[in-house]
């Protein structure tokens, strides 16, 4: 199963006036173009914590965004003759601190 994209913190405060003022689920899925059971998780979390804000996820975060794989990936295609301390001396130039195995890990 894939990623799903994350709901905005407006749209969430959307969800939550419209249920405070009276609308039901339905009607606010259909408003806001939105799945039921988002609406109805995001009220839920609203009614029990007094907020909506994303919960903590566990697990490390990654190190590397998606610009910086797609980066390392073109310039060893460009240079296949790269060692792996080059991409990681390239990356610290701009301020990410990596291992050479996580560089390793995305080549």
């Amino acid at each position: 199963m894939g990623k799903s994209k994350e709901i905005s913190q407006d749209l969430r405060k959307q969800i939550v006036d419209h249920h405070t003022s009276g609308s039901s689920l339905g009607a606010i899925s259909k408003h806001l173009n939105v799945p039921r059971s988002s609406v109805q998780r995001i009220v839920r979390k609203h009614k029990l914590h007094g907020t909506t804000q994303p919960s903590y996820r566990s697990g490390r975060r990654c190190v590397l965004s998606p610009r910086d794989e797609r980066t390392l990936v073109r310039n060893v295609q460009i240079n296949p003759r790269t060692t792996a301390k080059d991409p990681v001396k390239m990356l610290e130039e701009t301020g990410t601190k990596v291992s050479i195995s996580t560089v390793k890990q995305v080549l």
